[in-house]
């Protein structure tokens, strides 16, 4: 253990296991949405990349979607854009298959592969912020490295 809490540690093994040099951080406040994270940060809200999971209603696995803290994800829009029904995703879901709680969803480090899709508007930016496997866990990255680091499909989310 490196002082990080269980599901921070988690992601920054698996960052290191990776060959990625990144390093985890606990903010003091929680940063469990975008808005208290890019406050506990100092960025903008838009450069925190959120991790939000649905529920593919035709298979009932996960679909993880990494935004930009600022947009809202239209689901009918992009379940149709992957011809896949989404629907939403409890606490219990969430949990039980990334191993993760809401507001801690990292991208990588999940108890199952993930299909993802990253909000292209993430591309903008120099470096955003993705959460790390806790709500007060964070850590930066580039946008070329997420999509590197979750096989991610680009596309619109909105």
């Amino acid at each position: 253990m490196n002082g990080l809490n269980e599901g921070a540690d988690r992601v920054q093994n698996e960052l290191s296991r990776r060959g990625f040099a990144h390093t985890v951080v606990e903010l003091p406040d929680s940063a469990r949405t975008a808005q208290e994270a890019a406050d506990a940060i100092g960025c903008e809200v838009a450069q925190i990349a959120k991790s939000i999971i649905f529920r593919v209603k035709e298979t009932d696995r996960p679909l993880l979607v990494v935004a930009s803290g600022v947009n809202r994800i239209n689901e009918k829009r992009l379940g149709k854009a992957l011809d896949l029904k989404l629907g939403k995703a409890d606490a219990d879901f969430v949990r039980e298959r990334t191993g993760f709680v809401i507001g801690g969803v990292s991208p990588i480090g999940h108890k199952e592969a993930l299909m993802t899709v990253i909000d292209e508007d993430l591309l903008q930016y120099g470096q955003v912020w993705a959460a790390a496997g806790h709500p007060k866990a964070v850590f930066k990255l580039k946008p070329e490295e997420l999509i590197a680091m979750t096989g991610g499909q680009v596309m619109p989310i909105g």
